[in-house]
């Protein structure tokens, strides 16, 4: 009888994806070349050259590190390809993964220039000139950036939401050995 996994779920494919690139920056800050690029950088009194210890197998370190590679551009082809075959529904449109994450971080970048309008709507630019104050109108009213503000938060609340619930239905074609 033949042993078969079962597929990720796009979750676990995003977690076996940030494993793969802490293996990868263990193996790689483990090779002596990396060692002696990062002391040439740093301000240490350590002018010593490396080489690799004895029950350290640079070959097999070097190979194993091409492996893992390797694994690792399959995995993030085929969380690609999931989040382009999977869609959900934000706003009555019909999004697919990858969409819907440029929207959230468009979301997100949009949040952030909300929020710098209710800061600066908050308060009214006033000018003494001539013996006299002159108040400039601000372009939109504070409740009204308030009110886009709290909107925006609740549409990234919302597409967040919706992204991590897809994560845990989604299933990416790889299997991890």
């Amino acid at each position: 009888m033949e042993d078969k996994k079962k597929p990720l779920h796009l979750y676990e494919a995003l977690e076996l994806r940030s494993e793969y690139d802490a293996r990868i920056k263990t193996f790689k800050d483990c090779l002596p070349e990396s060692k002696q690029n990062r002391s040439r950088f740093s301000f240490s009194q350590d002018d010593g050259k490396y080489r690799a210890s004895s029950d350290f197998d640079l070959a097999s370190a070097r190979k194993d590190l091409r492996k893992i590679e390797l694994k690792r551009r399959k995995l993030n082809g085929a969380i690609q390809r999931a989040n382009f075959n999977h869609s959900i529904d934000f706003n009555g449109e019909a999004l697919n993964l990858s969409e819907a994450l440029e929207t959230r971080k468009a979301l997100n970048e949009q949040i952030g220039e909300l929020h710098n309008q209710v800061v600066s709507s908050s308060c009214q630019k006033v000018i003494y000139k001539e013996g006299r104050d002159i108040v400039e109108e601000n372009e939109i009213s504070y409740a009204d950036a308030v009110k886009n503000l709290e909107q925006t938060r609740l549409a990234f609340r919302e597409l967040n939401r919706k992204l991590r619930l897809a994560s845990f239905e989604t299933s990416v074609d790889f299997q991890d050995e």
